[in-house]
């Protein structure tokens, strides 16, 4: 009987420290370090057609045929992994160039499917399918291209900007 009390104290004792290192820690804790609440737990995350209507808009300043107005749709730490290219884009820079080719080809999209994920008020997800017309420049030959898609989107300085960016060709059925 007395182990059992012995046990059982041992364990209350154990607790007991346990629970004061973490109180402790928590008062210890640097002012930004503590628990606070988040001006963005209180915002209002966007609706899905908000999300949606950011494609539409990119999908417009493609119409323009202006790579700079394209790019301006991307955060400046932006990551495209563009269909028509083997290459990563990580920069502004390399973002434009892609599209100073690209855009060559007149490219509209138009999304087959579509999956939105809000995450919070300042970032979406908006994953799935969709077809490019395109324009050969120097035949005039039109084409479709099928490809899959994400964007992934964050709300920074009250505007939303692409952060990653991925398009590949949709593969044969398997």
């Amino acid at each position: 009987m007395q182990r059992h009390i012995r046990t059982r104290a041992a364990i209350v004792t154990v607790a007991l420290v346990a629970a004061g290192a973490v109180t402790v820690g928590v008062s210890q804790a640097a002012p930004e370090q503590r628990s606070k609440p988040s001006a963005t737990k209180h915002a209002k995350k966007a609706s899905k057609a908000e999300i949606a209507a950011l494609f539409d808009g990119w999908n417009k300043a493609l119409q323009t045929g202006d790579s700079k107005k394209v790019a301006a749709h991307y955060a400046s730490d932006a990551v495209l992994l563009p269909t028509a290219s083997p290459k990563i884009r990580t920069n502004h820079a390399e973002i434009v160039d892609y599209f100073d080719h690209f855009l060559l080809n007149k490219p509209k999209g138009t999304k087959i499917k579509s999956v939105i994920n809000v995450l919070d008020s300042n970032s979406a997800i908006d994953a799935g399918l969709y077809v490019f017309n395109l324009t050969d420049p120097k035949t005039g030959e039109k084409k479709n291209v099928e490809a899959r898609y994400t964007y992934e989107y964050e709300k920074r300085g009250g505007k939303w900007l692409i952060v990653n960016h991925h398009s590949s060709v949709l593969p044969a059925a398997g």
